[in-house]
């Protein structure tokens, strides 16, 4: 059984002693603790909550806690029912609510569950309030309501519709251009919540012909739930059959979007904001941003349009941080993940689905065609198993002083950059190891360049 508390949220696999697994009792303390934050920290006048879940087989037990927990604190509860977090981002802030609560573990497989907390704006707390929160939860400094101010409890259905509506209402989503392409579709949404989505988003898009794989929404996933290449050979496989235009695949929350070509070659998730990113500066130029693990790719297009690109730290509240401070038209992570502020602060699969399908309708190309207009990046994802008292700090230290002469980034951990490539070291916040990610031209040198900079890390170990 596994438990982990972090400032994102908790999460867990399903049962076992309190503490060891994401059990009721550890749930109605987490969600009382951030109960509590809300209460001190809301402007919004409204006493709404909104919940919403994928569709995980531990789902309708974790929603049950976590409404019943809410109401105990004096919180009305808004159950949207299975809805996609960027879904369930969007209705709070519809809602005008205080904040919500996503119950989904993303790409974690079935037997994992989550709550992924959100602020009054429908978006993630930040590093203070989910410490505040975890703070709140271990003091167990939380008060239930009496019986006179207890929450009330209603449910809305409506969310997935109005999160469509919004997506089409945006300026650079091209029905028309889409519904004239006649595109033939293929989707996996990995048995959840984007099986009920995925295929209204592309009715409404004027897609007519499209494809289901796993998209019943039974949480009892066919493969592993990631959008990586390995994960996906069934659709992959469909789309060497030939027939269709392009694939989209998605992770259970539907937060990540992942391509495949009209010849089963997988698009690349790290070019899904960029091939977006494209169409967006096209049409309206500015700033981009993606965190420091994410395709230098981003960087090129972004200066080809004279903009500026900046790299933030991981995580989609540093990216959406850094999003506003440079006032940035696009931006997102290199996991697939779109963040188009237009429409809302959050990674979106269904805003990426939208503007790719406007961008493929105006360029009248074969996807792998529009794939190949882009930088070619490879990138290299390793880890360094450490000791636990292995001083990792005076590590990376000691790498950046070393790297001097580079170009360097430690705003999160220490990012090397070389004229033609480049290495990221980041300590993981729960164990004791270092990732260590690589890019380069192929991925030969990506790997050669990481195995290199792990081999001086080594060395400083000893």
């Amino acid at each position: 059984m596994t438990l982990i508390k972090s400032i994102s949220g908790i999460r867990g696999t399903i049962g076992g002693h309190a503490g060891e697994g994401l059990n009721p009792l550890d749930i109605v303390k987490f969600t009382s603790a951030y109960a509590t934050l809300i209460r001190k920290t809301t402007t919004v006048k409204s006493n709404k909550i909104v919940v919403g879940r994928d569709a995980r087989i531990s789902g309708e037990m974790v929603k049950n806690v976590v409404c019943g927990t809410l109401m105990g604190m004096g919180f009305d509860v808004v159950n949207i029912g299975l809805a996609s977090t960027p879904t369930t981002e969007l209705a709070v802030t519809m809602e005008g609510a205080c904040g919500g609560i996503i119950l989904t573990a993303s790409h974690n497989p079935r037997q994992w569950n989550a709550l992924k907390l959100l602020n009054e704006h429908g978006e993630f707390l930040n590093k203070e309030e989910g410490n505040e929160v975890l703070r709140i939860a271990e003091a167990e400094a939380f008060e239930f309501a009496d019986i006179d101010h207890l929450g009330k409890y209603s449910e809305d259905n409506t969310y997935n519709q109005k999160h469509i509506d919004s997506v089409l209402a945006l300026k650079l989503v091209d029905v028309d251009a889409i519904r004239k392409a006649g595109f033939r579709v293929a989707i996996d949404c990995v048995n959840s919540v984007g099986g009920i989505i995925l295929p209204e988003l592309l009715d409404r898009l004027g897609v007519k012909h499209v494809e289901k794989l796993y998209c019943e929404a039974t949480g009892d996933f066919q493969h592993n739930p990631e959008p990586l290449e390995k994960n996906l050979g069934d659709i992959m496989g469909l789309m060497a059959k030939g027939g269709c235009d392009v694939a989209f695949v998605v992770d259970p929350d539907v937060d990540r979007l992942a391509m495949i070509c009209e010849d089963g070659k997988m698009y690349g998730e790290e070019y899904t904001l960029v091939t977006v990113a494209d169409y967006v500066l096209k049409h309206t130029p500015g700033n981009t941003v993606s965190n420091l693990s994410s395709t230098r790719a981003l960087r090129d297009v972004t200066r080809k349009y004279g903009c500026e690109y900046n790299a933030s730290a991981v995580g989609e509240v540093n990216v959406v941080t850094k999003m506003r401070d440079t006032h940035a038209v696009i931006g997102g992570e290199g996991n697939g993940g779109v963040i188009y502020p237009e429409s809302h602060c959050g990674r979106d699969a269904l805003v990426g689905i939208a503007l790719f399908l406007s961008h493929l309708a105006h360029e009248g190309k074969k996807v792998s065609e529009l794939r190949a207009t882009y930088p070619p990046y490879f990138i290299a994802k390793n880890r360094i198993d450490l000791t636990p008292e292995t001083d990792v700090d005076a590590i990376l230290a000691k790498v950046k002083e070393l790297y001097q002469n580079e170009e360097i980034n430690d705003i999160d951990g220490v990012k090397i950059d070389f004229p033609d490539k480049w290495v990221h070291l980041r300590k993981s916040n729960t164990e004791p190891i270092i990732r260590v990610y690589s890019e380069a031209a192929t991925m030969e040198a990506a790997e050669e360049i990481g195995r290199k900079i792990m081999d001086v890390v080594y060395s400083l170990a000893k």
